[in-house]
């Protein structure tokens, strides 16, 4: 064989493997991503993001050909900022801040809605600076959430308001989601805290259920309905730029599919059965609270990871009554969330 003929035969070689590579990415691999997603949790241990965790641990995402990178972030405003950011592709977060980055002109859009009620729960330190019997008591005091700019902080200004306070009449305090949330709240750093779980059932069981009072609990269909005045409340999301989504359609599907064998994964098990798939380290020593804390939050998942319009426009309802800018901007809720991905 001649040098030109040799020369032929590398070309062809090349090609081919090119070809054998672009086949394997498209097939057993996640598609438009090649399978590699990194995914930021706003606080990986908290119970509202369990499904995320739980897929994981279950095999989900590599059943689906995804190479998911979780990267744990200390709330839900750090997550949107490595969105931002760029150093993730998808945000295991809350619902509203798709809505907050519409005010701001960049579409982010939500699609796979894990938590069906907010599960927030307002709660008065026992050892609080003064004595706190409703919304309207905290003003001049301290309180507790997971990060200034989360859900945490924009549920505590919502309540404020809605009880003849500026959202300013209370300074928040960034204690973030699990232990440290917990040692603020019962060592009086803060007067009162929106706490998740399994930090606040701990916090329970640590100083006694009737030393710590609850000012609002939004974790089941009542209270999501006296507090917030709806049937469902859009929560725990996976959200991405529209831009990503539009450009890995096929790895948006499979993200939402794993998540949602999750979703079924809970609503078929018990909280001992759930509890033993997650890091042990997530118990805080206390695996009975944890188990009991999962079977308590049940209700809270979502059936189907769908996001209802009657839900997504009571989240922009809630934002709007404290953000001014929010208030101002022509929001179009249709534009932050899609069921698309979900499948039939």
């Amino acid at each position: 064989m001649g040098r030109r003929g040799m020369a032929l035969v590398a070309v062809l070689a090349a090609v081919l493997a090119a070809v054998l590579a672009m086949a394997g990415c498209g097939g057993s691999g996640g598609g438009d991503t090649g399978g590699e997603v990194r995914l930021g949790v706003g606080g990986q241990p908290l119970l509202v993001y369990l499904p995320t965790t739980l897929a994981d641990r279950l095999g989900y995402y590599r059943d689906e050909g995804l190479n998911v990178r979780i990267e744990d972030l200390q709330g839900g405003s750090k997550a949107l900022q490595a969105l931002q950011g760029g150093s993730v592709d998808v945000v295991s977060g809350y619902y509203d801040h798709t809505i907050q980055m519409q005010a701001k002109k960049r579409d982010v859009v939500a699609f796979v809605n894990m938590l069906r009620y907010p599960s927030l729960v307002l709660a008065v330190s026992p050892k609080a600076s003064k004595p706190i019997n409703s919304v309207a008591d905290l003003k001049g005091t301290k309180v507790g959430v997971t990060a200034p700019g989360s859900s945490t902080d924009f549920y505590l200004k919502y309540l404020l308001v809605q009880h003849g306070l500026a959202a300013t009449d209370a300074a928040p305090q960034a204690v973030g989601g699990d232990s440290s949330a917990v040692a603020a709240m019962e060592t009086g750093q803060v007067d009162a805290a929106v706490m998740l779980d399994p930090a606040f059932s701990l916090l329970r069981k640590r100083v006694g259920a009737d030393a710590v009072r609850v000012l609002s609990d939004t974790r089941t269909a009542e209270g999501v309905q006296r507090d917030l005045k709806v049937a469902t409340y859009p929560a725990a999301v996976l959200y991405s730029d529209a831009r990503w989504l539009r450009d890995n359609p096929d790895t948006a599907r499979k993200l939402a599919r794993a998540i949602k064998r999750a979703l079924d994964y809970v609503h078929s098990h018990s909280g001992a059965d759930i509890a033993a798939k997650m890091p042990p380290e997530y118990s805080a020593g206390d695996a009975d609270i944890y188990a009991q804390a999962i079977d308590s939050a049940k209700p809270a998942f979502s059936p189907d990871g769908r996001i209802e319009t009657s839900g997504a426009q009571a989240v922009h309802g809630v934002l709007k009554a404290f953000t001014p800018e929010i208030a101002q901007a022509n929001i179009d809720v249709s534009k932050t969330f899609t069921n698309d991905y979900l499948g039939g």
